[in-house]
């Protein structure tokens, strides 16, 4: 380079010191300066990644950055200073802003208008058709979902009109949009899952329309304005600006960060500024366009605030000269991030060598406000706030002790205010012992959301202490600012708007950074938009709306679809009142008895162990379950713990045991397969199933569930049968009442009378044990005598059946 300072001589290894960053689910050693941080070093490796370079060896970034310039073949010029620019972080390869392929649309041209609303629907369907998907893809899961669930008959699981379940997920895949073929395949067993559809990214059209036109807001203005609400249209005047836009989008471009290189060579930068834009434009072939970054950070600690717009001229001027016809303007997110570039703003994040990342004034700012006499620790007090409520403006310790509090409710709310986000969530349960608050305070714990409120602070107090605690965000109202910063403090992106402005001139291409509106702007309200930009001489406009909330929008009543069919009148008839009072179900939970009984189950489903451990209230329901696995990972067994607890937690707060049963049988993944160790399941399709097999046959009599041998197990369940013709045995009652649970409180002389029977196995005819309706006479004095039935009322014996 012409200049006295050579980069090269700044980028050696060891003025890159090595760190361990973690990168692609590993931990990689990379060679990068202190300024760095990981997220800016992951930047640039991914960015070698996408372009197939090497990112091996002791220093991966710089094979990297090597590969890249090897790349530019011969036209390159000092292949050490390139590698020094990037190795440093002042310069990156960016793209430009990239436009759709053929030429620019001419609005005046009534075919234009047709092809522009075509290709508008194309694009439209894109956006559209990610969401579709994924939701026909949902409702036909369902449907399999529902079949799959189903406990029955093949064929009635199938059929809509005996499976409800079925019913309600193929009409819900129909609203979504799928077809009846498609529903009857995903009925047969047919997967639909479909992986998420990106959203293709389109580069915008270029257009080029009448100026007096747009401005006197035409019909050309609307048609426009349509296009360009979502950033998909750059609207110019001129034919040879469009040919300008589309030639920059197809060449090459770098990104320069004049912050960075001001602070490397000093004094000399202006010179090296010139040799670096002569030496990127030399590298690179094609239309160029070279981008300057952080200008406005330049600009404020250079101290030239006041002169700013003469400044950023002085910039354009000097990259036109060195690199004559190049465009100026880089909009390349990725490209800034690798340089550690953001837009101006009051509020930065650092990274401290310990990792963490932390926020902070911005340094330009910081270095401007000190220049200008101001107070910068005050300046980072009212944006970061000050994490304590001590001299805060209406709610202080003083308001507080008034207010009920003691020293260490008190302590636990300044503990809070390091971690919360809100003011309010520093006085909630709990930060605040509930105890406290319904004694003292007189709230209850459930109903803490309001509590500043409820002791009688305003909103405005409680905005201006969270304001005194957690800073504004940013420095528009801050009052100590020095008067030519005012209107930089105030409106940071409109000041870097004035210094684009003051570039666009010595810039081949025009500024393509979009204007921004509201997620909700209409047409008419873009139109206008475009009408003043119009009248203000812009070269080109481009627009794009606001990124719209993520939450929920619209608070839609929830409906039926045969809600909305007509039904006949009926016919008018007196009938009995019958009111129906609705009773809401307690939601408290339901404790546990601190000594509770219950059993534990050890078997092994496809080789793995598991053991069941209930808990039971003392009528004999489950509230508790507990599933330990032998010899797995610490993830799964940690996994089956938790789950435990959420179906204990359910439970207790009064979900049915069937619910639970009915969702988790039939549950299909590994281990699955044979059952040893219980005598009423054999077989299982997975862990999930086995547990909730055993808790359905153990608590709910479901006998359906269990697959065991029937001839294995006795009536009573209690094992196996003895031989046939043999009395059953008794059985000690020790084998099943837990004698630490009853603490001696049963004897020792218990047994349990096996009362039932082996299956299969003839016996005599016995009497009915309990009534039956006779037909004769009516009365329920229907009894078994031997092989038939007598009346004990009237005396008749009917011949019947079972």
């Amino acid at each position: 380079m012409r200049s006295q300072t050579r980069l090269a001589s700044l980028a050696p290894a060891d003025a890159r010191p090595a760190r361990e960053v973690e990168w692609c689910g590993g931990l990689i050693d990379v060679r990068a300066p202190d300024g760095w941080t990981d997220v800016q070093i992951e930047a640039w490796l991914d960015w070698a990644t996408a372009e197939g370079l090497p990112t091996t060896g002791a220093d991966p970034l710089a094979a990297a950055i090597a590969g890249y310039v090897d790349r530019l073949g011969p036209a390159k010029h000092d292949a050490k200073e390139l590698i020094a620019s990037m190795l440093l972080g002042v310069a990156t390869p960016a793209r430009p802003t990239p436009t759709a392929g053929g030429d620019a649309l001419i609005l005046s041209d009534p075919t234009a208008v047709g092809a522009l609303r075509i290709e508008m629907a194309q694009r439209r369907a894109e956006r559209l058709a990610a969401g579709a998907i994924d939701a026909v893809a949902g409702s036909l899961s369902g449907v399999g979902e529902a079949v799959s669930r189903c406990e029955g008959p093949r064929g009635d699981c199938s059929d809509p009109t005996r499976n409800p379940a079925l019913a309600r997920a193929a009409a819900a895949a129909r609203r979504a949009g799928a077809s009846d073929t498609d529903i009857l395949r995903a009925i047969a067993g047919e997967s639909f899952e479909a992986a998420a559809l990106p959203v293709p990214e389109r580069a915008p059209m270029v257009a080029v329309a009448q100026r007096d036109l747009i401005a006197s807001g035409a019909p050309d203005a609307t048609i426009a304005a349509a296009a360009a609400l979502d950033g998909d249209l750059i609207l110019t005047f001129d034919p040879e600006t469009a040919e300008r836009i589309i030639d920059a989008g197809r060449g090459n471009g770098v990104l320069i960060s004049v912050s960075r290189l001001k602070a490397l060579a000093g004094d000399d930068f202006e010179a090296v500024l010139t040799a670096l834009v002569q030496l990127w434009a030399g590298a690179l072939v094609g239309p160029i366009t070279v981008g300057l970054a952080a200008v406005a950070d330049l600009i404020l600690t250079e101290g030239a605030a006041t002169t700013a717009t003469e400044r950023a001229a002085r910039l354009a001027e000097l990259v036109a000269e060195a690199a004559p016809g190049a465009g100026l303007f880089i909009d390349d997110a990725e490209a800034a991030l690798r340089l550690g570039v953001t837009p101006l703003a009051a509020h930065d994040l650092f990274q401290t060598a310990d990792g963490e990342v932390v926020p902070r004034l911005r340094p330009s700012l910081a270095d401007a406000v000190a220049r200008a006499g101001g107070d910068v620790e005050d300046a980072e007090r009212a944006l970061l706030g000050r994490r304590t409520l001590c001299g805060a403006p209406a709610i202080d310790h003083a308001a507080l002790r008034a207010s009920g509090f003691t020293d260490v409710e008190l302590e636990g709310v300044e503990l809070a205010l390091a971690t919360v986000g809100r003011l309010e969530d520093a006085f909630r349960s709990p930060v605040l012992d509930a105890g406290f608050m319904r004694d003292v305070l007189g709230v209850e714990a459930d109903a803490d959301a309001d509590l500043l409120v409820r002791l009688g602070f305003s909103g405005d107090e409680i905005t201006a202490s969270g304001n005194w605690v957690f800073g504004h965000g940013d420095l528009a109202h801050w009052e100590g600012a020095p008067d030519h910063l005012v209107g930089i403090l105030k409106d940071p992106s409109g000041f870097e708007a004035s210094l684009r402005a003051a570039m666009e001139p010595f810039s081949a291409a025009p500024d393509l950074q979009p204007a921004e509106l509201d997620w909700a702007a209409t047409t008419s309200q873009g139109a206008r938009l475009l009408a003043d930009q119009a009248r203000n001489g812009r070269r080109a406009i481009r627009m794009k709306r606001k990124p719209a909330p993520t939450t929920q929008l619209l608070d839609l009543p929830e409906f039926t679809p045969h809600e909305r069919e007509r039904r006949p009148e009926p016919e008018a008839r007196t009938v009995e009142r019958v009111v129906e009072k609705v009773i809401e179900r307690d939601r408290t939970r339901r404790k546990l008895p601190d000594r509770r009984k219950g059993y534990i189950q050890k078997a092994a489903v496809g080789g793995h162990k598991v053991y069941i451990h209930t808990g039971e209230y003392e009528d004999g329901e489950l509230g508790e379950i507990f599933i330990d696995m032998h010899k797995e990972g610490a993830a799964f067994r940690s996994l089956m713990n938790n789950f435990a607890i959420a179906i204990s937690i359910g439970l207790q707060y009064g979900v049915p045991l069937d619910e639970f049963v009915d969702a988790f049988v039939f549950t299909r993944f590994e281990p699955a397969g044979r059952v040893t160790g219980n005598d009423s399941i054999r077989s299982a399709t997975s862990i999930l199933d086995y547990i909730f097999r055993e808790l359905g046959v153990s608590y709910l009599d479901r006998t359906e569930l269990a697959n065991a041998d029937p001839e294995t197990l006795a009536g009573d369940g209690l094992g196996s049968a003895g031989a046939e013709g043999d009395a059953p045995e008794t059985v000690p009652a020790a084998r099943f009442i837990s004698k630490g649970f009853a603490r001696g409180a049963a004897p020792d002389n218990l047994v349990v009378l096996p009362f039932g029977q082996k299956r299969g196995v003839a016996s005599e005819p016995a009497m009915a044990t309990e009534a039956v309706a006779c037909p004769a006479c009516g009365d329920f004095s229907l009894q078994q005598r031997g092989g038939g039935w007598v009346c004990d009322t009237c005396g008749a014996a009917p011949s019947m059946q079972g």
